[in-house]
């Protein structure tokens, strides 16, 4: 049999690489609950329909990269390929609107089939927020401060820029549809083929295109700007006077799009020039639309989303582990006892290596190793004696402590 791997695209958390997940994970958790956003989680799959309807059918995502399959009752199941959607749906399906505003946090695993690359896998994990039930611009600023405080205290800050674009309201997306899909029909035959699919069903989409000869015509296309209607002006300036009131700085991209017409206002990434081409490291902006495109009631909606894996390249190392404190027992007395003295520290809350067996060169080996702070060092005599020797191993510094004082002699240090 050949050797086993694992599926491309997917890869092994190891304990050092998840520690530093779980770093950026409760890092993203604490911060959230500062700002009220509290974690919920949804299913790893729904309904094909549920984001087949979100995402759009002419997007990447849905021709090109979600796992989906018909189960064994025949039903069309997919893989989630991001959580906007699923928190949407269950904001729905559990009548979450009696609770408005809701204000929720995610972590978990998503999946799109697309050619992995460095920060990006088929199995990958996100981090995310929704603040539902709020029309006013002060959501939009509360969300970006809550993305940026993430980042700041993962120390990113100045590795990132935050870019800021504004989609309008409902009728200034119409104003600059029509404009923007009759320029594009003017260069129909330089378009790419991707982007002719798009052009009629979602015109913005094109804006975000990769293709090169696509981005030499978005380079002079008209601008959203140049269409916002006085509502949208001001939900703009609010959203910018808003940041400057926190001190957030951000850069104008008039070319930061979202394609759906669900999209509205706000659109904001955190971008950085660290990772090569995988520049974004969070996203999100406001999708006043959303809920009801899947038929639930007419609910205000903004939230955001950021890769763990990328943002696990920009920290590097996970913060160290609680150091622990090794047991070495000599003889099979010293073995019974620090099996209890092992339970009780735990307990106590002290972390604790314990061998299953070897001499003392050995077992001072595995403490190195572990990057043990403390040796407790039992044996015979000291059994005797009522006693231990604590050895300092930064130091080698090493005295005698009583047993019955041990737990509150080592939980001092």
């Amino acid at each position: 049999m050949a050797s086993l791997q694992p599926v491309r695209g997917t890869h092994d958390l190891l304990p050092e690489q998840n520690r530093l997940h779980d770093h950026i994970a409760e890092t993203a958790r604490a911060i959230g609950e500062l700002y009220g956003y509290h974690r919920m989680t949804t299913p790893i799959f729904e309904f094909t329909d549920v984001f087949a309807r979100t995402l759009g059918d002419t997007s990447d995502v849905v021709t090109k990269e979600m796992y989906s399959f018909e189960d064994r009752g025949g039903e069309h199941i997919t893989l989630r390929p991001e959580g906007t959607a699923g928190i949407a749906r269950a904001y729905i399906s559990n009548g979450m609107q009696q609770m408005s505003p809701v204000k929720v946090s995610y972590i978990g695993p998503m999946f799109r089939y697309e050619r992995p690359q460095k920060g990006r896998q088929r199995q990958f994990h996100q981090i995310g927020a929704e603040l539902l039930g709020v029309e006013q611009v002060a959501g939009d600023v509360e969300m970006i401060a809550y993305g940026a405080h993430i980042l700041k205290q993962l120390g990113l800050w100045d590795d990132v820029t935050l870019e800021l674009n504004t989609l309008g309201d409902p009728e200034s997306r119409a104003a600059y549809r029509t404009v923007l899909v009759d320029y594009f029909k003017g260069h129909f035959d330089k378009l790419s083929e991707d982007s002719r699919t798009r052009l009629d069903k979602n015109p913005l989409r094109i804006l975000d295109s990769k293709d090169e000869g696509d981005r030499e015509l978005v380079a002079n296309a008209p601008l959203f700007a140049d269409y916002l209607n006085e509502n949208s002006q001001q939900f703009f300036k609010g959203l910018t006077e808003g940041l400057g009131d926190i001190g957030i700085a951000y850069q104008l991209n008039p070319r930061l799009v979202r394609g759906l017409d669900y999209y509205c206002h706000t659109c904001f990434e955190f971008t950085t020039n660290t990772l090569g081409a995988q520049g974004t490291v969070m996203a999100g902006g406001r999708y006043d639309g959303l809920i009801s495109t899947m038929g639930g009631p007419q609910t205000a909606g903004v939230g955001w989303a950021a890769g763990v894996e990328r943002l696990a390249l920009m920290v590097g190392e996970a913060p160290p582990a609680a150091r622990p404190v090794a047991l070495i027992p000599m003889g099979d007395d010293a073995e019974r006892h620090c099996r209890k003295l092992a339970q009780d520290l735990r307990e106590a809350g002290i972390a604790v290596e314990l061998g299953y067996a070897g001499n003392m060169k050995k077992r001072l080996k595995r403490a190195d190793k572990a990057n043990a702070r403390l040796a407790v060092i039992l044996g015979d005599d000291e059994l005797a004696k009522g006693v231990a020797q604590l050895r300092d191993l930064d130091n080698s510094d090493q005295r005698e402590v009583a047993l019955n004082v041990l737990i509150e002699t080592v939980s001092k240090g």
